[in-house]
């Protein structure tokens, strides 16, 4: 579970409620492509844009039609016993493991993210993921937090935020992370212009945002990185490389959504607000590189 491609799939919205028949559309061409896991209410899953009683019921139809293909759940939240009732309602959802942010508003420093870990994994029975994102919750990791967190119970992967460019960097990077950190617990890469670099370097899993609604192209930079081709996981993410400056230009929340759109798979406008998609000349853009780089499949 904490291994190969951990997919994480937009939550839509039709009419600002959640729409579970375009999820479950989602949810089956992950388990078709046949991904590693399924990670739900995970940034891309706007899962802060959620209240409890939407995320349960997200929770419970991820698990439902996820099938043999194991859930984890995104818990994150601002309050430490909101994060707990969370997790309560993603275990009894049935999710097979639970996926934490530190979230902010007031700055968080290491003790308080730690204590936060502490009393999260103190009543937890499934793993923990952590969820290392300071672009959108401003906490930063150091690798001492990292290694005082991967003590916890229940602390199973480590899901960091990219890698350096160059492979030998990258290579000693992750070294360095697994140094201080049990062998037990997994390190997985996020940032998807660095998946292929970050498992060729060692990573153990991504957690993908385009694997969340093109599971394919997604599977076959993973297997082949961590069969051992690293040339073919590299010239997969190559040939990727306009999405992926899509996505340095703006954001891949938004261009997944407008992909997901423009496929049918999700109804227009299907973020929350006041988050807007993209503009005229951007989606344009996106069924352009659909077509060029075969992504409807």
């Amino acid at each position: 579970m904490f291994t190969g491609l951990s997919a994480f799939p937009h939550t839509p919205l039709r009419d600002d409620a959640f729409d579970e028949a375009a999820y479950t559309r989602l949810l089956e061409r992950l388990t078709v492509a046949g991904v590693d896991s399924i990670t739900a209410l995970g940034s891309t899953g706007s899962y802060m844009y959620f209240d409890r009683e939407e995320r349960r019921r997200v929770a419970q139809v991820a698990v439902r039609h996820a099938g043999l293909v194991p859930v984890i759940v995104g818990i994150g939240a601002l309050r430490t016993s909101q994060v707990q009732k969370l997790a309560e309602d993603a275990q009894e959802a049935g999710a097979r493991a639970v996926l934490l942010a530190p979230v902010t508003y007031q700055a968080l420093g290491d003790d308080e993210v730690f204590d936060l870990f502490k009393d999260v994994t103190a009543d937890l029975s499934v793993p923990l993921v952590v969820y290392d994102n300071p672009g959108t919750t401003h906490v930063t990791f150091t690798d001492d937090l990292y290694a005082r967190i991967a003590t916890l119970p229940q602390v199973a992967s480590i899901k960091i935020p990219g890698v350096p460019a160059d492979p030998d960097d990258a290579a000693a990077r992750v070294r360095t992370i697994r140094d201080q950190i049990p062998g037990t617990v997994t390190v997985g890469v996020s940032g998807d212009s660095f998946a292929a670099t970050g498992l060729n370097a060692g990573c153990d899993a991504w957690y993908s945002v385009i694997g969340g609604t093109l599971p394919v192209p997604a599977l076959t930079i993973t297997r082949a990185a961590l069969a051992g081709d690293h040339a073919a996981a590299s010239a997969e993410s190559a040939r990727l490389q306009p999405l992926w400056a899509l996505f340095a230009a703006h954001g891949s929340y938004r261009v997944t959504a407008a992909i997901a759109e423009h496929l049918g798979l999700v109804a227009a406008n299907c973020l929350p607000r006041p988050v807007q998609g993209l503009g005229p000349v951007a989606r344009a853009r996106v069924a352009q590189l659909v077509d060029e780089l075969r992504l409807d499949d």
